[in-house]
């Protein structure tokens, strides 16, 4: 009954994997100990400091890499984002297929965030379609025209409605 008692993990008995604990590094105690004086710091210096550490894209005071660097460019946080398709890759669907936004998501020709979609005419299309789109190039038209399809322009995203007026009596 005694071997069966310790197989038994109690909480009065819990211990910790040989190892698992490490002895608290106590610096400043006597040349002895390997950590005494400088507490293993060296010796002056920014880093001997307390606080005293760097971020790793210090430079030694050199003018840093995104200083010496020209400002280029302008990022427009207003700017329509449209999701283009060429007329080539269309003909994976099927002949007389209405083709549209969901039908492009599905096929996996256009990521969801868009303002607008274009289809542009680059390569050829040998099934006719219903294409429907935001914009069309002038050879996207007129390839999807020439297999015998057809072109819908599509409007704006769907605003909500506005309130119904009321009329005063």
């Amino acid at each position: 009954m005694a071997d069966s008692d310790t197989d038994i993990p109690l909480l009065s008995r819990l211990r910790a994997p040989a190892g698992a604990v490490k002895r608290r590094r106590r610096v400043g105690r006597g040349p002895g100990s390997g950590l005494g004086k400088t507490c293993g710091k060296g010796q002056k210096g920014q880093k001997s400091r307390s606080g005293g550490s760097i971020h790793p894209w210090f430079e030694g005071g050199q003018t840093p890499l995104q200083r010496r660097l020209p400002k280029i460019g302008f990022n427009n946080p207003f700017a329509k984002k449209i999701e283009t398709v060429n007329v080539g890759s269309l003909g994976r669907f099927e002949s007389g297929a209405a083709v549209g936004p969901e039908e492009l998501l599905a096929a996996g020709l256009i990521r969801k965030r868009y303002d607008g979609i274009k289809i542009l005419g680059h390569g050829s299309l040998e099934q006719a379609l219903t294409v429907k789109a935001h914009a069309f190039s002038a050879g996207a038209r007129k390839a999807i025209e020439a297999a015998g399809g057809t072109v819908e322009l599509l409007g704006d995203k769907p605003k909500a409605e506005a309130a119904p007026e009321t009329t005063e009596s």
